[in-house]
């Protein structure tokens, strides 16, 4: 398979370790590119809904693909999210071409360029982070019931349904919150001068121009890989939003046996003495 050279590839909220990750999908994608900087923007392992009953071998398969581009030249860049701020105990550590941060700040081609996963916008992961966790958990299970749904559906020929977005667009305090978000990171990036921002946690992805009045400043937001499939990729001076073309699929994934299963003080052993 020819490889796509890509300059920066951006992914966010894959989740590894719950059940609606959609990693064959990722692996798939992965397979397809050879970037120059990949920059994993918060949520890559979900550390918060870890079981040591499920962790299937395709999810691992992601983090040694992760891996791989590290040792293969590519700059890797592990920003930290909520669900995995366990890593923010060794932010700023770099062993070889895979480094683990809690903000990246680049200069693209004359433009700086700030990442950051953005859940320091989210009072509710501060100020009653139980409430967080459990409001996850309850995500994970809606999203292992809308594709067994979905699985239905393909089979009676009909189209797909997403329960949470169905939520989210009819919820106005969601509907608000993203607005905020979205505002918030635009108008701090502007206060600092950058170009562009760009940010995970949402599960929105999207690129838009925002403007006050101190100026403008193009917001970014990678998505995620439980609903969306999306990535970000910077290329000859531009960005651009990637769909999985096949974001409908529903894919049975084998459950790696409680016995050999990772625990989250693995995982991290993983990432350190296998980027060298």
């Amino acid at each position: 398979m020819k490889k796509r050279a890509v300059d920066i590839v951006v992914l966010s909220d894959v989740h590894l370790g719950t059940y609606g990750c959609h990693a064959k999908e990722l692996l798939h994608y992965l397979a397809t590119i050879k970037p120059k900087t990949l920059i994993l923007n918060g949520d890559i392992i979900d550390i918060w809904q870890f079981r040591k009953s499920y962790f299937p071998k395709t999810h691992l398969k992601v983090v040694k693909k992760l891996l791989d581009f590290a040792a293969k030249g590519t700059k890797v860049y592990y920003i930290t999210g909520n669900h995995d701020e366990m890593l923010r105990k060794f932010a700023d550590t770099t062993m070889g071409n895979f480094s683990i941060v809690n903000k990246v700040v680049l200069e693209l081609d004359g433009k700086k360029a700030w990442f950051f996963h953005g859940d320091v916008f989210d009072s509710s992961v501060h100020s009653a982070k139980w409430i967080a966790k459990l409001g996850g958990l309850g995500y994970d299970y809606l999203i292992l019931l809308n594709r067994f749904i979905n699985w239905i559906l393909v089979k009676i020929n009909r189209e797909p349904y997403s329960l949470s977005k169905k939520i989210k667009a009819s919820v106005k305090k969601a509907v608000k919150f993203i607005s905020d978000f979205e505002n918030t990171a635009a108008d701090i990036a502007i206060e600092n001068g950058y170009d562009y921002v760009v940010c995970g946690h949402i599960h929105e992805p999207g690129i838009t121009i925002k403007e006050n009045r101190k100026g403008s400043v193009t917001y970014l937001n990678s998505g995620d890989w439980i609903e969306n499939l999306t990535a970000l990729e910077y290329h000859r001076k531009k960005w651009k939003l990637y769909h999985y073309a096949e974001e409908t699929k529903v894919v049975e994934e084998e459950v790696v046996e409680p016995d050999t299963a990772l625990d989250p003080q693995l995982l991290v052993a993983t990432l350190f003495f296998n980027s060298k």
